[in-house]
């Protein structure tokens, strides 16, 4: 059994090889490939593989994150750290389902022995549309500094929430070019070696390109 982990950060050449290795090894080899979006794996990849979805969903999302916010109680108890049971809570809402990264978060932020609220202080809050308006002005240096300021957040995430503003903010023939722009770099987001560029080029291809209402 070959496990290919985080397989959708390999690139299409790479998963084209990898389906070649399937049909060369299938009859005494297994392969198993995971994954964080499947829509990165190419259809041919797909098709000779049974997909199985492990994302959360509706209750199922509500009954784990609570068995989650218990877990990290006890362990934080164990460790003798002082937490504030609103903030924990938030903070597990705010990375669901990263359960990594909260217990990271806390780690990093429990050194003194207190988890408190300025664990969320170092989470800027994502202001689209600030972003927005100086997309429409044209001040680059505008939108460089609300991506930096933005870093700490998913890329992904920020553009699905460029993403979200482009109706209500674009003129018709602009949406689609958007959409296409957002597409291409959110696509690049799994392999480019800084996510700052990946992001503030983004930006800049729909300032440039779009045209705002």
């Amino acid at each position: 059994v070959i496990i290919i982990d985080e397989a959708d950060n390999t690139t299409h050449d790479v998963q084209l090889l990898l389906r070649a290795n399937i049909e060369s090894f299938y009859k005494n080899c297994r392969f198993i490939f995971t994954c964080n979006f499947k829509n990165r794996i190419i259809e041919p990849l797909q098709s000779r593989c049974a997909v199985i979805d492990f994302s959360l969903k509706g209750k199922d999302k509500k009954e784990i994150s609570e068995q989650f916010f218990n877990r990290l109680n006890q362990i934080l108890e164990t460790e003798k750290v002082i937490a504030d049971k609103r903030v924990l809570a938030e903070l597990i809402m705010k990375h669901l389902p990263d359960w990594r990264r909260v217990l990271n978060e806390c780690q990093r932020h429990s050194v003194g022995g207190k988890i408190d609220s300025s664990i969320l202080a170092t989470f800027s809050p994502v202001n689209v549309e600030d972003l927005i308006k100086n997309l429409k002005s044209k001040k680059f240096s505008e939108v460089r500094k609300w991506c930096v300021n933005n870093l700490d957040n998913d890329p992904s995430d920020l553009l699905r929430r460029v993403y979200d503003s482009l109706f209500e903010n674009l003129e018709g023939a602009s949406i689609a070019a958007a959409v296409l722009i957002i597409a291409k770099y959110q696509y690049q987001i799994a392999f480019v070696a800084d996510q700052e560029i990946n992001l503030l080029a983004c930006m800049t291809e729909i300032m440039v390109e779009c045209e705002f209402k």
